[in-house]
């Protein structure tokens, strides 16, 4: 006779946030690297600001994820509320709701505004806000369900 399989739901593992929040991390900035060195999209300076905060995220959840150091949430969560801040700064100036005109970095340079800078018909500001925004709840999570 067999044991009937366990009917109660398990919870998540932490750590399986954590993993979730550096793969995150982890393919924003290996996207944003393949669109400027492959592409040749140069990025404007608010993008340059928001691979600021997004870059050590990639990094400090990839070695929290390896060593499954829980308390990482501390370090990580403000930076992406930070990265976020900048993004959705970036993404109001995009939506023209702050009125301040998105220049290119150079004369020659890529707007934000340009077809090209679309990805899956999503503007590259509005995707790097939900990115931090889907970090930082995967971070709240892990904060919840460690503590």
């Amino acid at each position: 006779m067999t044991a009937a399989p366990d009917a109660t739901p398990r919870a998540a593992s932490p750590v399986a946030f954590l993993f979730a929040a550096w793969f995150v991390a982890l393919s924003a900035s290996l996207a944003v690297l393949f669109i400027g060195e492959v592409l040749g999209q140069t990025p404007c300076n608010l993008c340059w600001f928001q691979r600021a905060f997004m870059f050590p995220l990639a990094v400090i959840l990839g070695v929290a994820a390896w060593r499954a150091d829980l308390s990482i949430w501390r370090y990580a969560a403000p930076l992406a509320v930070l990265g976020g801040a900048v993004a959705l700064y970036h993404s109001l100036l995009y939506a023209g709701i702050v009125p301040a005109p998105i220049v290119p970095c150079t004369a020659s340079g890529p707007s934000c505004t340009d077809d090209a800078m679309l990805i899956l018909g999503l503007p590259i500001p509005l995707l790097s806000l939900l990115t931090f925004g889907a970090i930082l709840v995967l971070l709240i999570q892990l904060r919840r369900i460690s503590i």
